[in-house]
């Protein structure tokens, strides 16, 4: 199983920026999708993550701006930024819990990290 994240950049503070990540390979299931970043110097954190029920998580940091969705015939999990901020400038890591054929249960698939940097 791979993943290709896309769509980040430089933006402006106020800006907004939209970022894909799409899974591909011998996938059987998908399960939970989701964003983390990780900043200069600090280890990586959960920005949000959504189920295959659609219900999300985000953290206490960018509720309200940011937006995570999913489209399952495309195995894709999207993450629309809004109301950016400098301190939202990071490495942003897609991560995708799947069911490889063969496999029996749930392993954890990491895109590459798509860099997202925010200008004051």
């Amino acid at each position: 199983v791979q993943l290709q994240a896309s769509g980040g950049g430089l933006v402006q503070a106020g800006g907004s920026l939209r970022l894909s990540c799409a899974a591909s390979g011998p996938i059987f299931s998908i399960g939970t999708m989701g964003w983390y970043r990780q900043l200069p110097g600090k280890q990586r954190e959960l920005v949000a993550n959504i189920n295959k029920d659609d219900s999300t998580r985000y953290a206490d940091s960018v509720k309200g701006r940011f937006t995570i969705s999913r489209d399952n015939a495309k195995n894709t999990v999207y993450l629309q930024m809004g109301s950016l901020k400098p301190e939202d400038t990071a490495v942003y890591y897609c991560s995708v819990e799947a069911v490889a054929f063969g496999g029996t249960w749930f392993d954890d698939y990491w895109g590459q990290g798509t860099l997202v940097t925010v200008s004051s």
